[in-house]
Formats: structure tokens, C-alpha cells, sequence
């Protein structure tokens, strides 16, 4: 099969590799029908994270089961389902709390010695504590089939980052961050009832679907002048909940200084640079909560199908560029030089 893997600092190749097999009883293989690129595969792309040359890459894909381990009990070749972008067992205490990124067993797809989603098919661990089922007509819905990819990673991850926000019907939220993940969280907040959403960013392709994801303000300022400016559309005091979905110092402090007394960060953007942009002394002065990390998908799917399936929420649009499985080199390049928001791949 072929599959994209990385071998240095803007090195992508789409290569041959093995077949996926069944290696243990509750592994299923599945061939990948969507995947994408995330802005987190970034990091990697431009040598600021550690890869090993040829390593897979890709975290976030769906498709279809085609053969299941002896001991699967809840899929069987031809389901289609969904993979968040962290597998599981599905039985230990953190899985069992909802947390499943700390499951013992559990792994991120292209670490090494795992299957990467950018390929053509994958063998998926644990296989029911980690998939879930989707509706089979759903394969020949074009963008329902794309919706129904965000909740691999972006759209729970904008959620879980509105959760540790606190946010709340009628509160005021802002969000640092014109990503898809960023998006993904205007999106989770307005569904989640919030009034006020003011959304943080300079392009306007991404603010325009930020407004359209439910933002009533949108500030291209950053750094002092950002803070101001929210600090002017809220009357001087902040938001209740602020999204951070960058991870950089600068956004760290822009998150703060725009947070109401009283008020919560929920933080979702992978930390990268130099330092945290934490003040804890101003934090502490200000009773400002911090709370986000790795968000653990595989709890949230079920609760945001059935709106991604009716139409209730459509994160469709934070997928703006197209490629085949040969286009993925060009798909990182693109996302690089910010000429694409979040690429999606059809292997």
C-alpha cells in the first residue's frame, strides 16, 4: 500500500510500505476513505518536532473495516467508522473516566512503529475501545463524509477546549486563533449557547467562517492592541471563557489578558516556543482558571454525531483545499505558507 511518511524538515514522500495486517485479536484494518492534514503535523513538517526518517505521519481519518480480529465484538468488515486521533482499550480507569488519552495502552497514529491516517489503509489497536460506528449511507455523502471527519481530532477539540473555558448559555467567549481548531471552538461555543463569541484573527477567509460558525465580533489586532480591543467590546472586563488554540507565549499572554476576573482559559493549542506566557502571580491575583490539554475525542464523539449527522453544527468548512494521496507533499506546503487552512485528503 502506499502512505505518506516524513524523512526530514519539508521532506514529505508518498511511499510503498507494508500492508496493514491483524497482528492481534482486537485489531481491526481499515481503509482510510478521508484523512487530513493537522496543524499540529506542522511541527514535525518544519523539523521542530523529532521524527525518525520514514516515519508515518497523520493522525486524523475515517473509512471503512475491512477485516476484524477474532476478539472484536463491535465492528465487522464494511462498517463504516471514525477514528479519534488517539487509540485506547476502552477498559482501564481513565477510559472508563472519560480520558482516554491516558489510557496505558493507548498511542497516537504515526508514533513510531505505528500506522500513520495519511495512507491507504491502517491496522487499528483495540479496535472497540477506539472506533465508532457510522451511519453506512453516510460513505456516499460527500460532505457529510468530510463533517464526519473533524471528529477525529478538530471538532472535539474545539469542544473540549469550550468545556475547560466554562462556557455557558449567555456567556461571553473569546477565542485566540483562526485555525481549524480555533474554528472548530467558535463553533463548539455557539453550540454550547454562548451570546457574545469574539473571534482573534487577521485572514479573512478564516474570519469569514468564523462569523459564520457563530462569531458576532472579530478582532485582527494582537498582542497589547488585541487585549484592548476585546477589552473595549466588553466594557473593559474581558470574557468570561477564552479558547487558546495557537500554543505559542504570545498567545498565552494575549489569552490571559483578555480573560474576565473570575473567568477560565481552556488551552488546546500544542505549546511550542520559547515559554508558557503564564503569569500565575496574575492569574492568582485575578482568580483566573486554567484548564485544556490533550482533548480526549473518543469521549465527545457520541455526544456530537447526532448533531454533525442532522446538520445541527457542519465544521465542513475548515476543509479548504482538496488532495489525493499524491498531493499530500503539496497539501503540507500549502498549510505552511498559510495558503490553505486544513487540507483534506481522498487516498
Amino acid at each position: 500500500m502506499r502512505a505518506t511518511t516524513i524523512h526530514a524538515p519539508f521532506d514529505m514522500r508518498v511511499e510503498d510500505v507494508p500492508d496493514p495486517v491483524i497482528q492481534e485479536p482486537t485489531d481491526v484494518v481499515l481503509r482510510v476513505l478521508r484523512a487530513c492534514i493537522c496543524g499540529s503535523d506542522l511541527w514535525a513538517y518544519r523539523g521542530e518536532a523529532a521524527r525518525q526518517p520514514g516515519q508515518r505521519i497523520g493522525h486524523e481519518f475515517l473509512g471503512i473495516v475491512e477485516e476484524a480480529g477474532s476478539d472484536v465484538t463491535g465492528f465487522a468488515a464494511g462498517d463504516l467508522v471514525v477514528a479519534p486521533f488517539v487509540w485506547s482499550d476502552g477498559t482501564c480507569e481513565y477510559c472508563a473516566e472519560g480520558l482516554q488519552t491516558s489510557c496505558p495502552r493507548g498511542g497516537f497514529w504515526g508514533s513510531v512503529g505505528s500506522d500513520g491516517g495519511q495512507g491507504e489503509a491502517v491496522r487499528v489497536p483495540f479496535a472497540d475501545g477506539t472506533l465508532v460506528k457510522l451511519p453506512a449511507d453516510a460513505a456516499s455523502d460527500d460532505r457529510l463524509l468530510t463533517a464526519l471527519l473533524a471528529l477525529s481530532d478538530v471538532l472535539g477539540t474545539g469542544h473540549h477546549a469550550a468545556l475547560g473555558a466554562g462556557v455557558t448559555k449567555g456567556s461571553t467567549v473569546a477565542v485566540v486563533g483562526d485555525g481549524a481548531v480555533g474554528l472548530c471552538g467558535v463553533l463548539a461555543a455557539k453550540r454550547l449557547g454562548a451570546e457574545r463569541i469574539i473571534a482573534l484573527g487577521r485572514h479573512t477567509a478564516r474570519t469569514d467562517i468564523a462569523r459564520a460558525f457563530g462569531a458576532t465580533d472579530v478582532v485582527a489586532e494582537r498582542g497589547e492592541a488585541a487585549e484592548a480591543a476585546v477589552r473595549e467590546l466588553t466594557g473593559g472586563q474581558g470574557a468570561h471563557a477564552v479558547i487558546e488554540a495557537v500554543g505559542t507565549e504570545q498567545s498565552m499572554r494575549t489569552a490571559v489578558g483578555i480573560t474576565r476576573d473570575g473567568g477560565s482559559i481552556g488551552y488546546v493549542g500544542v505549546p511550542h516556543g520559547s515559554g508558557t506566557g503564564l503569569d500565575l502571580s496574575v492569574m492568582f491575583d485575578r482568580n483566573i482558571a486554567l484548564r485544556g490539554g490533550v482533548a480526549p475525542v473518543r469521549a465527545y464523539i457520541p455526544e456530537l454525531l447526532p448533531d454533525v449527522l442532522s446538520g445541527a453544527i457542519d465544521p465542513s468548512p475548515v476543509f479548504d483545499l482538496t488532495v489525493g494521496l499524491d498531493g499530500v507533499p503539496s497539501g503540507y506546503k500549502a498549510m505552511d505558507d498559510r495558503t490553505a487552512l486544513k487540507v483534506l485528503v481522498k487516498p
